[in-house]
């Protein structure tokens, strides 16, 4: 019987890369391998099971000068596979470009040219920690293993125990990274449900030519390759529990077909005709406001209310205080304890800095600083230097504190804003920090007017001409 190799997705557009890697790794995983975005996203949709390790490029077609393709593509990834560990290996190892990535979720970056023996080194050590995580969640299912006494924390736990045996849908909001798999479980296990199936699939993850058959099933002969019957995920699901994560990727034609099986609970296969029902619970998730999808036509409004019955936020990290040093000490302790080093502290000024810092990928990237700041500093007191060099500053502080702070108009609550950040880091750039600025109202204009050019030019005193070209030099800046 052929030994099981771990899948590894390589997404590179050199081929001299991609077929010496493939030639070098193959040993030790099952390699595919992707040049663009488009393709990886088809490869992935083709598998049965999505890789358990990524190898990302930052410059990709169209654009491979800029990093921009790369990050897009972390993020797609994680929505496809959540617990996926993926490390970028890539020639565009500026400051900037390095700590954005790890801040996007990935695990490790590894500049061009690299040693393999050392990435087959880094990508053993991923997968051993993958396997950890996944043993933490088994563990913690008993206790749903919801860490936090905030009480932003307190009020998911509150919500979660009264819809647990509600028979309606629930939607869970959140950003990626901020856990809502693991709250849709406890909704389960907390429920008279929990002996039942728990059925979980990623909307994002099923190809829209297949996601019907997927979810209701096709009768034998009723496509081509059909040869038998095949149940689906609603057949299977029973009275269980049915997971529908990153439902705001479900295309609209389906939309209508699961918005009949929530008010009535009757579906059919794809090539029959006989009615069948589902007494599954639906469970929803989505990191998309689905209220500006249904305003921009993407997201039926009739399925939106009828899934939204109890709705669920699950905080950001950045809104739960002193729970980011319970986490911390948690996962300290538990990386340690998997990887056989002693955990690191936190000096004074970088227990401040923690706290302060807004983790744009939330729990998971909580996660991968730990596991970074152990590899370097194992039983050591980490500076406040030493981990503003682990965190995504430019991208996530000084941004977000520009977006979430109240518009500073005059000129003592600007010096205000520009001590507190140069407190928290040290050699600013005075021109990107300007760059960030605009950039945050630009967006936030932009979003405010649904993408209206002239109604956001407006809105920002200037005209549409210069709002244009700002834009275009702010997309060039984001790529230099």
């Amino acid at each position: 019987m052929a030994e099981h190799r771990p899948a590894l997705i390589i997404i590179d557009d050199d081929p001299l890369i991609t077929d010496t890697l493939h030639f070098l790794l193959g040993k030790d995983f099952e390699v595919y391998v992707a040049e663009s975005r488009a393709q990886a996203k088809s490869l992935l949709r083709q598998l049965e099971e999505p890789p358990s390790l990524a190898l990302v490029d930052l410059g990709l077609p169209p654009v491979p000068h800029k990093p921009d393709e790369g990050f897009k593509v972390i993020g797609e990834l994680l929505a496809h596979a959540p617990t996926m560990k993926i490390l970028v290996l890539s020639g565009q190892n500026e400051e900037v470009n390095v700590k954005h990535a790890l801040a996007l979720g990935a695990v490790d970056f590894i500049p061009k040219p690299c040693n393999v023996e050392r990435l087959r080194e880094l990508l053993q050590n991923a997968l051993k920690l993958q396997d950890a995580e996944l043993g933490e969640e088994l563990n913690a299912q008993d206790g749903c293993g919801l860490l936090g006494d905030s009480l932003p924390m307190q009020t998911l736990r509150t919500q979660i125990m009264q819809f647990a045996d509600a028979p309606f849908p629930v939607l869970i909001e959140g950003e990626s990274g901020s856990g809502k798999e693991l709250v849709a479980n406890c909704l389960h296990r907390l429920s008279r449900r929990s002996q039942q199936p728990y059925l979980s699939v990623n909307c994002a993850a099923i190809s829209p030519t297949l996601a019907e058959s997927i979810l209701f099933g096709h009768g034998k002969g009723s496509f081509t390759g059909a040869a038998n019957a095949h149940t689906g995920y609603f057949e299977d699901a029973g009275e269980g529990t049915l997971f529908l994560d990153e439902i705001g990727e479900l295309p609209l034609e389906l939309q209508a077909k699961l918005l009949r099986v929530l008010e009535n609970g009757e579906y059919q296969r794809i090539g029959e005709t006989q009615t069948r029902r589902s007494r599954a619970r639906i469970v929803a998730a989505t990191n998309r406001d689905l209220r500006e999808e249904v305003r921009a036509g993407h997201f039926r409004i009739d399925l939106y209310h009828r899934l939204s019955v109890f709705s669920v936020r699950v905080p950001p990290l950045r809104d739960l205080e002193e729970d980011r040093y319970l986490l911390l000490e948690h996962f300290n302790n538990f990386y340690s304890r998997e990887t056989a080093q002693k955990p690191f502290a936190f000096d004074d000024k970088a227990k401040q800095r923690w706290l302060g810092y807004h983790f744009p990928g939330n729990v998971r990237e909580l996660r991968n600083i730990i596991i970074r700041l152990i590899a370097k500093y194992s039983g050591r007191l980490v500076t406040d230097v030493q981990l503003a060099a682990e965190l995504d500053l430019m991208h996530a502080g000084i941004t977000n504190n520009i977006v979430e702070a109240s518009p500073a108009t005059d000129d003592a609550s600007m010096a205000n804003q520009a001590y507190k950040h140069l407190q928290m880091q040290a050699n600013v750039n005075l021109d990107q920090v300007l760059k960030a600025w605009e950039r945050a109202y630009v967006d936030a204009a932009m979003k405010i007017t649904h993408g209206n050019l002239s109604q956001a030019a407006k809105l920002l005193g200037i005209n549409r001409t210069t709002l244009y070209s700002r834009i275009q030099l702010q997309q060039d800046f984001k790529g230099e």
